[in-house]
């Protein structure tokens, strides 16, 4: 008897281990008893935000082809023609194609200046940011390459640096702004479009993009290969607002569409024959409108 009572006690030590260790199995896997899962599972990580289609105010950042320069006369800033916030009918600017006409001309700001470089744009962007805006357009980098020689462009390393300062600037007093960033142009097509026009060409010796437009009809081997410098450098510039803005969950790029676009003489300014005018200012407003309102990026 004493024999068998002991045995009887050890095994019901054994029972009430084992259960002991299986209700803390169950407590440290979360299970419960109708086998599905308790509070102890691991959070689900945050959505991406949505990308809204339909922004109600607009800031635009950028150089003179935002500002509209050359669009309504020669060697002057025309805002009301720009691509992003303009009010000109004709061109019906993302702006206006987003907010109407009315609304356009109080919920749009536009920052960008001419002749700016990508240095100049944090300092834009700081603007930008005090309107909180819910869209930031950027189309800016052209500059960097239009300079007095291919010596003088602006290096790759610096130009992402300030890219990236401008974002930080932005996202600083606006984090919930999205971004479109538009592809600097193909200088190279513009030159080869503009140079058929001989009063383009008087004007651009006056200084416009030396190192593509400089002596526009020498084909020799060393001015092909400047030209060849500077599109390649352009080319390097949107490899950096495509890279900068993928990693900004807010951020959208054109996927290149506005370097890819084929301006003929019927969308270029018709005193310079480089910016775009009216016409091609539509074309812009038109390329950015179908990427913001897009379900997706840009493939």
């Amino acid at each position: 008897m004493p024999e068998r009572s002991s045995r009887r006690r050890v095994r019901g030590a054994a029972t009430t281990l084992a259960a002991v260790a299986l209700a803390g199995t169950a407590a440290l896997t979360g299970c419960s008893s109708d086998g599905g899962t308790a509070g102890a599972a691991s959070p689900s990580p945050s959505p991406t935000p949505a990308w809204d289609a339909s922004p109600a105010s607009v800031a635009a950042v950028g150089d003179s082809i935002t500002r509209g320069f050359d669009a309504c006369a020669v060697l002057a800033d025309c805002p009301e023609v720009s691509w992003a916030t303009g009010t000109d009918g004709g061109v019906k600017s993302l702006a206006v194609r987003l907010l109407g006409a009315s609304k356009a001309a109080s919920h749009s700001w536009n920052h960008a200046v001419s002749g700016a470089r990508m240095a100049q744009l944090p300092e834009q962007m700081a603007l930008a940011a005090q309107e909180k805006p819910e869209l930031v357009t950027v189309m800016i980098g052209a500059n960097d390459a239009c300079r007095d020689s291919v010596g003088l462009m602006t290096p790759v390393a610096d130009f992402r640096a300030s890219f990236e300062a401008s974002m930080r600037r932005l996202r600083a007093s606006a984090p919930k702004s999205q971004v479109y960033v538009s592809s600097v142009p193909d200088l190279k097509r513009l030159w080869s479009t503009g140079r058929e026009n001989p009063l383009g060409k008087q004007i651009w010796k006056l200084g416009i993009c030396r190192s593509m437009l400089g002596d526009a009809d020498d084909m020799g081997a060393a001015a092909v290969a400047r030209r060849d410098a500077v599109r390649e450098r352009v080319v390097a510039y949107n490899g950096v607002l495509r890279d900068v803005c993928t990693r900004d969950e807010r951020c959208r790029y054109d996927g290149g569409a506005v370097f890819d676009y084929r301006f003929t003489g019927e969308q270029l300014s018709e005193w310079d024959w480089f910016h775009p005018g009216r016409n091609g200012q539509a074309r812009l407003a038109e390329i950015a409108y179908r990427n913001v309102t897009a379900a997706g990026p840009p493939a």
